[in-house]
This record gives structure tokens, C-alpha cells and sequence, in this order.
């Protein structure tokens, strides 16, 4: 990669962290207590090693040929890798054996086969249960009622670490309503706590909404072209 590129690449960064500081403290949360998860879908090896360099260390993918290329390139680096794309039932057998987090489990029989297919010798697989908040027909998801039953089960299953919650709301521009999906996953994640289940995680907040997924408790972000500039078109 060329040295103006990475030079983009750490700009980027640090504009990003600059602003997630910056809604930390908008909105009364403790410095550090958002994590950035750069993701990285259709970037190049070397742009993830630019942002590596500059201390990045979670990445998310959303395609899992492309991420074994690069977890094969990349076995050298310090790397936590989270799968976020839409999971399919025959698809498990990957991710359990490649990844250290998913965020997208909305079924159980997905928690299931990734129990069952996650090497022993391995750490347990950290996840998240993906919440529909916003009940779009096109977006994956449990229903927000049904959540807490999905919840309750995964957590029992071995190998698997249940952390928290994940949504990927509807794309909307006004603040309160941001903040109001936020809000329902929040709430979803207290009364899960309040049973006696320990999830330290809100998978919630993209470029267009960080402030508002801040302000209603999210620990990490998704940010993708912020971080790396504009993604390279799909290739067939």
C-alpha cells in the first residue's frame, strides 16, 4: 500500500476516535468504554495491516471466503475477528472454527451448530444475538419479544460465551428516533441482566447514528468507510 494511503488510513482513525470520545463525553459515558470495530469488508489486506499498525486490533467481516483469504494473510498480526454478516444454517462450520466473535446469531439452531463446531481447544466463541428493533422485512433479526427466550438458550450452550445484544436499526436521519431504537435494545439487555445473565455488550452504531447508539449505551461501533475511505466495488 502506498505511504499516502496508510498516511489517509491513520487520519481516518483518528478522526473516528476523536468522535467517539467526543459523543463519550457528550453523553456521560467513561472514557474508553466504546470500542471501534473497523469493518473491513471488501478492503484490501494491506489497508487492514495500515489500520492494524495504528493500534486497531477488531475487525469485522461480512463474507466468509473473503475473510479466510484474509485471516490466512494476516496470521502474522494480533488480530480479533468478528463475523457480522447474515449467517446461514450450513454456512456455521467457519465461523466457529475462524472467529473469535459473531454478532449475527437470530436463531437458535445457528447457536447450535456453532456450539457443536467450535474446536475444544479453542477459547468459547464470544456473541451476540441480532435484535430487529426497527421489524424491517429485509433486515435479519429476532423479534425484540422473542429475544430474551433466544438469549436464555444460547447461553446455556457450550462453547459459546453469550456477551450481549446486536441491532442494525432503520436508516433514519432524526436523533430522537435513533435513539429510540437504541433504547429498545438497551432495555432488552437490562432485563436480561437483571436475570442473573452476564452481557457486557451493545453491538449497536454505525456512521450515520454513533452518537445516538452512545448516548443509549452502546460498547461498540461498526464503522467501515470511515476508517478505510470508500469500499471497492464487489467483484463477481
Amino acid at each position: 500500500m502506498e505511504a499516502t494511503a496508510s498516511m489517509d488510513i491513520a487520519d481516518r482513525l483518528a478522526a473516528v476516535r476523536e468522535r467517539i470520545a467526543t459523543a463519550e463525553r457528550d453523553y456521560g459515558r467513561s472514557p474508553g468504554s466504546v470500542q471501534l470495530l473497523a469493518v473491513s469488508k471488501r478492503q484490501a489486506v494491506a489497508a487492514i495491516r495500515a489500520a492494524q499498525a495504528q493500534g486497531q486490533q477488531a475487525f469485522g467481516e461480512n463474507y466468509l471466503q473473503e475473510a479466510a483469504d484474509k485471516r490466512e494473510a494476516l496470521a502474522d498480526a494480533p488480530i480479533e475477528w468478528h463475523f457480522i454478516g447474515a449467517l446461514q444454517s450450513n454456512k456455521t462450520r467457519p465461523v466457529a472454527e475462524g472467529f473469535d466473535w459473531v454478532h449475527t446469531i437470530d436463531r437458535l439452531k445457528i447457536a447450535r451448530r456453532l456450539s457443536q463446531q467450535r474446536p475444544p481447544a479453542m477459547p468459547p466463541l464470544n456473541c451476540c444475538i441480532q435484535v430487529n428493533v426497527s421489524g424491517e422485512a429485509s433486515k435479519a433479526g429476532v423479534e425484540p419479544a422473542d429475544a430474551a427466550e433466544l438469549a436464555r438458550s444460547v447461553a446455556e450452550l457450550p462453547g459459546l460465551a453469550l456477551r450481549g445484544l446486536m441491532t442494525l436499526p432503520e436508516a433514519v436521519m432524526d436523533f430522537a428516533a435513533q435513539r429510540a431504537a437504541f433504547a429498545q435494545l438497551r432495555a432488552i439487555q437490562q432485563a436480561l441482566i437483571a436475570e442473573g445473565l452476564a452481557l457486557d455488550t451493545l453491538s449497536m452504531g454505525m456512521s450515520n447514528d454513533l452518537e445516538a447508539a452512545v448516548a443509549e449505551g452502546s460498547t461498540l461501533v461498526r464503522l467501515g468507510t470511515a476508517v478505510f475511505g470508500p469500499r471497492p466495488e464487489k467483484t463477481t
